[in-house]
């Protein structure tokens, strides 16, 4: 499977990059929207090299010299916006909540000096390499938000109507999702996962699927989630039962006094999906649930609250990977990605009519 070189067209003002990974951390899709000499991204890669892979791909779908005069930030998660640096001049825009996860998020460097430490010896640090020891951070600056809102903030590029709606917190705190009216098309972001067990780290479930009811107010014809192929309407649905059917059964467990790892344990042997890779995510659902059935409100540690979830789930950590080195040259040669061993998804394309051509059974 190769980073995508191309856009996939959604209309003609609005293109998709969706590098679909199914089973590891990191790819997440990004949209552009172009009318004239404007061009808005939704979400910017996760690191330098992959931002300009995408902004090569947005050069031939775009009008000559158009630029880059907007970033729309889903959310401050670093797959998402650590790219926004390679944009200088762009205004960038995000919930003003999205800065109390922005807070909580671990920096480039920080990222790059934790993956450069990590050896093969200790199953976390496995599982860091497996999925994140590809990506180089080398050379990225957090650049923050240059404008926020709350509510909701309507855009206007070129002659395209662009509407932003607060959504969280749901996936974390400050989320929110894009409306492209003209277009019929959704930018979910991560309150919507297709292909692999979703993480949300700020919850509640209830968040989530309000968030995902939200989308489907919006009526769309086509909706890109944070990561995986386009969807429809009906497979927003069944994403929300799922998140409702995990949300019950939590609720269930901390009501007859089952501890936190007890819970996640029996997510893990009850709740897993065929298909849908990343299992091990559950246990840090579990954990977000439980903090607020537990009325916890000091911050969460993003990788402490991944560490505990592994260590419950050892059969999603490799036995053997490859080098830092070896990992990072793969992704930087563009070629086949490294990817850990896992459930595959099928991948999605769109028909001449806009519409997904979605993978048979996104096995919710």
């Amino acid at each position: 499977m190769r980073i995508p070189s191309e856009l996939v067209r959604l209309d003609d003002q609005v293109h998709a990059w969706l590098p679909h990974f199914p089973g590891t951390w990191g790819m997440a899709n990004c949209v552009v929207v172009g009318s004239g000499p404007e061009v808005l991204l939704v979400d910017t890669p996760y690191t330098a090299d992959l931002t300009r892979t995408l902004t090569a791909a947005a050069r031939r779908v775009t009008a000559p010299g158009a630029r880059v005069s907007t970033v729309v930030n889903t959310h401050a998660n670093g797959d998402h916006s650590y790219g926004n640096g390679l944009f200088p001049d762009a205004e960038i825009i995000s919930t003003d909540a999205n800065l109390t996860h922005l807070c909580a998020e671990p920096t480039p460097g920080q990222l790059q000096a934790m993956l450069d430490g990590c050896r093969g010896e200790v199953a976390f640090e496995r599982y860091l390499l497996a999925h994140f020891g590809r990506y180089d951070y080398g050379g990225l600056e957090v650049a923050a938000p240059t404008r926020t809102f709350s509510g909701r903030l309507d855009l206007l590029v070129g002659a395209v109507p662009v509407e932003l709606y607060e959504v969280g917190p749901a996936h974390t705190a400050g989320d929110l999702v894009v409306h492209l009216p003209q277009s019929g098309v959704v930018c979910a972001g991560d309150v919507l996962f297709v292909g692999d067990v979703p993480v949300h780290w700020a919850g509640p479930l209830s968040g989530v699927v309000d968030a995902c009811r939200q989308i489907l107010d919006l009526d769309p014809r086509v909706v890109v989630p944070g990561h995986g192929p386009v969807v429809g309407q009906a497979e927003v649905r069944t994403y929300m039962a799922y998140m409702e059917e995990l949300r019950g059964r939590l609720h269930e467990l901390h009501g007859a006094g089952v501890d936190v790892e007890e819970a996640s344990r029996v997510l893990l042997r009850e709740h897993r999906r065929p298909g849908l890779g990343l299992w091990e995510r559950l246990g840090v659902l579990a954990a977000v649930e439980y903090r607020h059935l537990g009325g916890v409100e000091e911050p969460l540690s993003l990788v402490e609250v991944l560490a505990s979830a592994v260590r419950l789930a050892p059969d999603c950590v490799p036995e053997v990977v490859a080098s830092r080195g070896e990992l990072t040259a793969g992704l930087a040669e563009l070629g086949v990605a490294a990817v850990p061993p896992g459930p595959r998804a099928g991948g999605g394309a769109l028909a001449e009519d806009g519409r997904g051509v979605l993978p048979g059974d996104l096995a919710y």
